[in-house]
């Protein structure tokens, strides 16, 4: 890569309430929340880079929601305080950090009526990170935009069924309302990430589960657990 070369990745949080699924990279965006906005900014200005001096070649991934942890289960997220997101919430209430999972917003109009979202293993994301350092050799390569996600949907419900039987816990929830700016479904289009990256998520959920309590039995403190 030259100087004049750049791939920015975050995790998908603008994309609003979209009205179809799955969400491809062409997708109208609008942030539902400061955090979200920030990326949607800093895609923005990446844009205008490429606008003003095509000689710049930028990739901007979009991904999707990263769970899991290295199969070594050495390697794993350890969120400081309160977790904000499913996975690490459910492996802390698996080894006895937090008393129940709250479930928020049972009323969607979904197979099980709690929110569906696209989940990838870290490990893919990281192999789909490396096949888009090797696209920016492309001399064709302008300012593109990709999706890492599976293509799945999996709701929430399905996740901590999936949790239970890979940690065989027993996981209590706390079933309440829906939150503020959450959407009801969203996952990824992947086709354009197959094409022009040759890559594609290889693990499934159970592979996603068994990696995070791996991970998660092994370090039930986090890196604290090492010390």
């Amino acid at each position: 890569m030259d100087a004049k070369s750049l791939c920015f990745h975050h995790l998908l949080l603008f994309m609003g309430h979209p009205k179809e699924v799955p969400c491809t990279e062409e997708f109208p965006l609008s942030a539902v929340n400061p955090y979200g906005r920030t990326k949607l900014m800093i895609e923005e200005i990446c844009r205008d880079i490429y606008s003003s001096d095509p000689d710049w070649k930028i990739l901007l991934l979009r991904f999707f929601n990263p769970i899991g942890a290295h199969p070594s289960g050495k390697i794993g997220e350890d969120p400081h305080g309160i977790p904000n997101n499913l996975m690490p919430f459910l492996q802390q209430v698996a080894v006895g950090r937090q008393p129940k999972l709250q479930v928020y917003g049972t009323d969607y109009s979904t197979k099980d009526g709690t929110g569906v979202r696209d989940y990838i293993h870290v490990v893919d994301l990281a192999d789909g990170h490396a096949a888009a350092l090797r696209k920016l050799s492309d001399p064709k390569i302008g300012c593109e935009v990709y999706n890492l996600g599976t293509g799945k949907g999996t709701s929430v419900l399905e996740l901590v069924s999936a949790f239970e039987k890979a940690s065989g816990k027993k996981i209590p929830m706390e079933k309440t309302g829906r939150r503020r700016g959450d959407a009801e479904i969203i996952y990824a289009s992947t086709a354009k990430a197959e094409l022009e990256l040759n890559w594609k998520a290889k693990y499934g959920l159970e592979e996603m589960c068994r990696d995070q309590w791996n991970w998660a039995s092994k370090n039930p403190q986090g890196y604290q657990s090492q010390e």
